[in-house]
């Protein structure tokens, strides 16, 4: 056993484990602390050397063996967990000492446990930590936000062990209060866009097209050679080629078309209306796994309604605009997260980067992909850019992709085949992009019934009008 460990964690669940025998290989010393012995065993047969990686589950021993300032990550479940896990903690700390919460927190709490913990002289870090167990591992996407000088002393052990897009770290200080929690909760939102358009494609291309399995094995797998490449991408394309092993056929199939969610896209799509920000796409997706819950209902429905005769289809072409599409609707969820961060940046003070951000996201995390390099050049290029679809260089990107995303809403919607997330990506490309919009009449509406006033376009000021006279 070593004389003091770098770095302490609390959560030695599958998350937690991964991270911190990823943080030993990276030429640190770690110790763990869980209250299930199993878990403490696990860790310490699995590191091997308690001289590297040790762990514990007396809290007043974890503490002890931690050089100080002494730096404690939690990876445990968001919510009153944390705070408990923090008030266990805090009799054994001593001033300066820095608490690291890395699970998916709600930013608000971040910032009530950060000034609670600022009183006693505790540093608090809320940093998001994405790319699952297998990034934990072997190189997440890190995400921290809190005291800037305080981060210097986690700086060199989080740059080990992130993921590294071509040598750089995925990892960066990203502002201060709760900025690493907003960014991860946003993260997670344009994940469920994300996943949600894939899942929509999925089903045009099954139906409409008539592809196999391993057609669309294939199909994924050549888009994620290209402009498409992507975490989600990728994986998509490995479910397709996965065999039951319980029964005969592909696993996909046998999958309950229910999906279930622990809460972090309500989370953004909730904090962009505050925000008064729109995030439609991400909206729906959240919509849509609430929908799949309703399964009986669904199924009772399908009995009571017919669907309209599938059009025939090219299935090549059809193919081929199922990639645009999916390639337009993947910039107008991007573009949609990144206006809500550039707005809560504004609202809460954190001071965000939002080329800084697309940079760390461009490997370990989730919602990687290459597009992302695209991303960070245009925030890059101009850090005050108001929407990514305001950028010159996207805006031949869209261009050449939104023709096919039109055609296959109308498939859609003509076909009985729901196409959500895509109608709604189009849906806001096509409002974001119209000078004039219907809504003086709903402004005329409100005036008539609530005399809310309006304004013009012709003079300065506020106007009322006694509509009935």
């Amino acid at each position: 056993m070593a004389d003091t460990y770098d770095f302490g964690l609390v959560g030695l669940g599958v998350m937690g484990r991964n991270f911190i025998l990823n943080v030993a290989d990276n030429g640190f010393t770690a110790f763990g602390n869980d209250l299930d012995e199993e878990k403490v065993n696990a860790l310490i047969a699995e590191g091997g050397d308690t001289s590297k990686v040790n762990a514990t589950s007396d809290v007043a021993t974890f503490v002890g063996a931690l050089s100080t300032p002494r730096k404690i990550m939690l990876l445990v479940p968001a919510g009153k967990v944390v705070d408990l896990v923090i008030d266990g903690l805090l009799p054994h700390l001593d001033k300066g000492d820095i608490i690291i919460d890395g699970g998916n927190s709600f930013f608000t709490d971040t910032d009530r446990r950060e000034a609670y913990l600022q009183q006693k002289g505790i540093n608090f870090f809320g940093a998001g930590v994405s790319g699952g167990a297998k990034g934990a591992r072997k190189g997440p996407s890190i995400m921290p936000g809190g005291s800037r000088e305080a981060y210097q002393y986690v700086k060199p052990i989080f740059e080990a062990v992130s993921a590294k897009y071509k040598g750089e770290p995925c990892v960066a200080y990203l502002g201060p209060k709760s900025a690493g929690n907003y960014v991860k909760m946003v993260h997670n939102g344009i994940e469920y866009g994300l996943m949600q358009l894939t899942s929509e494609i999925y089903d045009l291309l099954k139906k409409a097209g008539g592809l196999t399995n391993q057609e669309l094995h294939q199909t994924f797998g050549d888009w994620n050679a290209g402009r498409l490449q992507s975490f989600l991408v990728e994986i998509t394309s490995e479910i397709f080629a996965q065999k039951d092993d319980l029964a005969d056929g592909d696993l996909v199939d046998k999958i309950l078309d229910k999906a279930k969610q622990k809460g972090t896209g309500k989370w953004t799509s909730q904090n962009a209306m505050d925000l008064g920000i729109p995030v439609p796409t991400i909206d729906i997706a959240v919509s849509m796994r609430e929908i799949s819950a309703l399964k009986d209902e669904r199924v009772k429905a399908d009995d009571l309604y017919d669907k309209p005769e599938l059009t025939s289809v090219v299935k090549d072409s059809l193919i081929s605009k199922a990639e645009q599409a999916l390639y337009f609707s993947f910039i107008m969820t991007y573009a949609q997260g990144m206006h809500q961060l550039a707005d809560a940046s504004k609202e809460y003070g954190y001071e965000l980067q939002l080329g800084e951000i697309a940079k760390i996201w461009r490997a370990g995390c989730i919602i990687r992909a290459e597009l992302l390099a695209d991303i960070t050049s245009a925030f890059q290029a101009d850090n005050n850019l108001q929407n990514l679809l305001l950028s010159p260089s996207f805006v031949d990107k869209v261009k050449e992709t939104v023709g096919a995303a039109r055609e296959l809403v109308a498939y859609g919607a003509s076909n009985g085949i729901p196409l959500p997330g895509l109608s709604n990506a189009l849906t806001y490309f096509d409002a974001y992009t119209s000078g004039r919009l219907p809504l003086n009449l709903i402004q005329a509406q409100r005036d008539y019934f609530g005399s809310h006033t309006y304004e013009r376009l012709d003079k300065e000021g506020i106007f009322h009008t006694e509509w009935e006279d």
